[in-house]
């Protein structure tokens, strides 16, 4: 079972000039100290870099821009989802063939020691849901020519920045007008994503991350999958269940075992249920009704077998509220169709903000 593995399986794209030379536009790397990480007791890095793509003459001109930012997935940070996606040159070739005006698209990195925030905020590992709410738009509107209005800012992320895209977009529907998440990841319960998982056994066993250390570096290191996924459960119990006294990973896990006998923690499980996008919903129909534009999509041969089932569930959660949505499947796995010119981003993902972002 390779399952959320794939979402690392990117490469790079590049793309032929049609009818001429196309004007390039450039990448910044910038670091800042972000408050809502700062002071975090978890051990993470308050000091964070974020890659901004500028278009093609913003440093010539004067004008103010709409800012899409993305989130990047689990095992992933944003200079890698820059190359992996190759997307400065698919956003120079889309604003060329007008598939979107000119715009500044935003890349945070918010990986963690153990790979990925959840985008939510934690009291041990730091305030995620309001480093980009917050802090990243801050420092953008502070740092750059934006348009800094709700109408002129999109949120969009893949697999784990999927989810965020969807829970951040809940939390800051007053900041980002439109919200799109690619095949999103650990909407709810299902599949792989369970209880059952032999990841929580593994977790169990473990006096310390000395084991995981191969999977930490490599997440292929482990062809079970067991690893991969125990790395994995240990972050999301850090972020959504942290105890921090508790060796040794500060987390309270959801399932435990006595033995061979799996004992399952109510407490911990409706924890981890509470901060599950699915269920999130209930509380911020307000929230997702007030947006310009929500749209989510998965391939039809997704590896991971979670991803559909959730995504027809929030589907018709949404449904149930009345909240209009877009949701889109297509004939493609969980990365082969993200990057490139027939790929999500560029076919699907850029026009949704083109028709639902202010450009002025």
């Amino acid at each position: 079972m390779r399952s959320l593995l794939v979402l690392l399986l990117a490469t790079s794209i590049s793309f032929a000039a049609r009818g001429g030379d196309i004007q390039k536009g450039e990448v910044v790397v910038k670091h800042f100290l972000a408050p809502s990480i700062k002071g975090n007791r978890g051990g993470e890095d308050p000091m964070r870099s974020v890659s901004v793509y500028l278009p093609a003459g913003y440093n010539e001109n004067k004008q103010h821009y709409p800012v899409i930012y993305f989130l990047h997935g689990l095992y992933m940070n944003d200079s890698l989802q820059l190359v992996r996606t190759s997307f400065k040159d698919l956003l120079d070739q889309a604003i060329a063939e007008k598939r979107i005006h000119p715009v500044i698209v935003v890349l945070p990195n918010s990986e963690t020691h153990f790979k990925g925030s959840f985008y939510t905020n934690s009291s041990l590992t730091g305030n995620w849901a309001d480093f980009i709410g917050k802090d990243v738009v801050n420092y953008i509107d502070k740092n750059f020519r934006t348009i800094p209005n709700r109408n002129s800012r999109g949120l969009a992320g893949h697999s784990l920045g999927g989810n965020g895209a969807l829970k951040i977009g809940m939390l800051y529907s007053k900041i980002f007008g439109s919200v799109y998440a690619l095949s999103p990841a650990i909407l709810n319960w299902s599949n792989e994503i369970s209880l059952e998982n032999p990841a929580f056994r593994l977790v169990d066993t473990l006096k310390d991350e000395t084991p995981l250390q191969p999977v930490l570096q490599n997440p292929f290191a482990d062809t079970t999958m067991r690893g991969f996924f125990a790395v994995m459960m240990i972050d999301l119990g850090r972020t959504y269940s942290p105890v921090e006294n508790k060796k040794p990973f500060q987390a309270a896990m959801p399932a435990t075992y006595n033995g061979d006998q799996i004992e399952i923690h109510d407490d911990i499980k409706k924890l981890w249920e509470k901060n599950f996008p699915l269920n999130m919903v209930d509380s911020h129909v307000k929230d997702l009704k007030s947006l310009n534009g929500l749209k989510f999509d998965w391939g039809t041969e997704e590896e991971n077998a979670h991803i559909p089932v959730t995504c027809v569930e929030f589907k018709q959660k949404l449904d149930s509220y009345g909240i209009k949505c877009e949701a889109e499947t297509y004939v493609g796995h969980h990365m082969d169709k993200i990057g490139g010119r027939n790929g999500r981003i560029y076919t699907a993902m850029l026009p949704f903000f083109e028709s639902h972002l202010k450009f002025d």
